[in-house]
């Protein structure tokens, strides 16, 4: 954009705009602690072996949806035949709301 050109709303000049590098100071650099290496639908095999439940077993012949609560409170549900399928993640007052809910009748549409 060369050559200046007039700005009437600031008074001034525009100049060509240079190409340089940022300076390190500027530039976010993600540390390993910055990302969550939990993630909803994570391969459950990735949250270990260790620590699921299943809360109840029901007729169907052992398949049923276990359960995992998280060191910060989160709590990670898998299907009990995919144990390396996906493993979703819900924060403690998802949980806690669903629960709740499910035992209110909230959830009984589900069954008819």
């Amino acid at each position: 954009m060369w050559p200046p050109t007039w700005r009437p709303s600031t008074g001034c000049a525009l100049k060509p705009l240079r190409c340089t590098r940022p300076r390190r100071s500027s530039v976010r650099f993600a540390r390993s602690s910055d990302v969550d290496p939990i993630y909803n639908g994570m391969p459950a095999k990735d949250l270990g072996t260790e620590g699921w439940q299943k809360p109840w077993s029901g007729p169907n012949g052992g398949s049923c949806v276990e359960a995992m609560k998280l060191s910060d409170g989160r709590v990670a549900l898998r299907q009990s035949t995919d144990p390396d399928g996906p493993a979703l993640i819900y924060a403690y007052h998802e949980i806690e709301t669903f629960i709740q809910g499910a035992k209110a009748g909230a959830a009984d549409f589900l069954l008819t």
